[in-house]
């Protein structure tokens, strides 16, 4: 299983990274092409959109021909689509390049996920996938770091950098013995999808995405209005990232321990409180330490949500290449939503509405909690 994790761990950090390079480039893109916050949004979104697109049938075509199959399809999308974006010189195919990284991220993910969970004990489920996520964290930490360094030694060599590294992730997949293929049709989706646990899990992924989306799009731009540059947007999310790398295997190990909900009712407060005061803050650097705590605050919803769907998938007898294909339309919907939706209400009417829905819907999630009985049987035999 070692191998394995090693190998989806690295695969889930290049998507991040790529994902999160464009954070401390927003600000340039948007004075260069005249963008507003909406149409900003729309930028960060295409990503999320391309995965959600992608995100079902990657998830069908990685039950359907194997999990290598779909990690190998997906790194070679991305690589290319890596290519792109580093040579575009118009937001239209800066936006299709992003497309098509979220369509190689939604073949990619569903395969590495599905690989590693495979090969992972059931009663450690929340511990590996938090593993994977804080890999996936250190991308979105080396991320800023890649949109810095793209602004000093230009788009084309940096993100070249990164589908070199996609190449060599494709050679040590296609050295890897993946796992058979499953029976899967989308049919089997309608089941899971009345099935409590895989429901919530996928709701835990929606709200952190929608959370962190509305975040990645108004902290950069409000930052970039009072003056920071690349380097020093990218510098508050690297920190933020940094914090966040160590969560997701705690959170995951007591999800595995103490029953899912411990860890999200604690998040979900926390986020309700951090959303808030984003509405509100008023200095840069106050904004920029509340982006530290929020990366916390939103991120400790992962672990436990994906680990709610393997185990409603085991439920409902739902392949689970095919249950991470959902969870990326799950994550994609709420990347979509968050950063138009977003950046489009702070257009109309500032800031603060966006993220005092946002706190809203954690407040409105804390009280439907209860309805939810996810702690399986062996955690309660602990």
């Amino acid at each position: 299983m070692r191998r394995v994790l090693i190998l989806a761990c690295a695969i889930v950090m290049v998507d991040t990274m790529l994902y999160a390079a464009l954070t401390p480039l927003l600000p340039e893109y948007a004075d260069d092409f005249g963008l507003s916050k909406g149409a900003a949004g729309l930028l960060v979104a295409a990503y999320a959109f391309g995965v959600l697109l992608g995100a079902l049938p990657a998830g069908l075509a990685a039950a359907r021909f194997g999990a290598r199959a779909a990690v190998l399809t997906g790194l070679v999308l991305v690589s290319l689509a890596s290519l792109g974006f580093g040579f575009a010189s118009d937001p239209l195919a800066l936006g299709l390049a992003r497309l098509g990284q979220g369509l190689g991220s939604a073949l990619s993910w569903a395969g590495a996920l599905a690989w590693v969970i495979g090969r992972a004990p059931r009663e450690r489920r929340g511990e590996v996938l938090g593993t994977a996520l804080a890999a996936a964290v250190f991308g979105a930490l080396l991320g800023p770091i890649v949109g810095a360094f793209a602004g000093v030694v230009g788009a084309p060599l940096a993100f070249g950098s990164l589908a070199a590294l996609g190449g060599a992730l494709f050679v040590a997949a296609w050295r890897t013995d993946g796992p058979a293929p499953e029976s899967a049709t989308l049919r089997s989706v309608r089941g899971a999808l009345r099935e409590p646990l895989f429901l919530g899990g996928l709701w835990l992924v929606i709200l952190p995405s929608l959370l962190f989306g509305v975040l990645m799009v108004l902290v950069p731009l409000e930052l970039g209005d009072a003056g920071w540059g690349a380097t020093a947007v990218g510098a508050v999310f690297l920190s933020a990232a940094a914090l966040e790398m160590f969560l997701g295997p705690l959170a995951g190990r007591l999800s595995d321990r103490r029953g899912r909900l411990l860890p999200v009712r604690f998040g979900l407060v926390a986020s309700a409180l951090v959303s808030l005061a984003l509405a509100f803050a008023g200095r840069p650097a106050l904004l920029a330490c509340l982006v530290l705590v929020a990366s916390l605050s939103y991120g400790i919803f992962y672990a436990p949500g994906m680990a709610l769907i393997a185990d409603g998938a085991d439920e409902q007898g739902l392949a689970q290449a095919l249950a991470f294909g959902v969870m990326n339309a799950a994550w994609a919907l709420g990347n979509v939503v968050g950063p138009a939706t977003g950046g489009g209400l702070a257009d109309v009417a500032g800031d603060a509405v966006p993220f005092t829905i946002l706190a809203a819907l954690c407040l409105a999630t804390l009280a439907l909690s209860g309805r939810l009985r996810p702690t399986p049987a062996w955690v309660a035999s602990l």
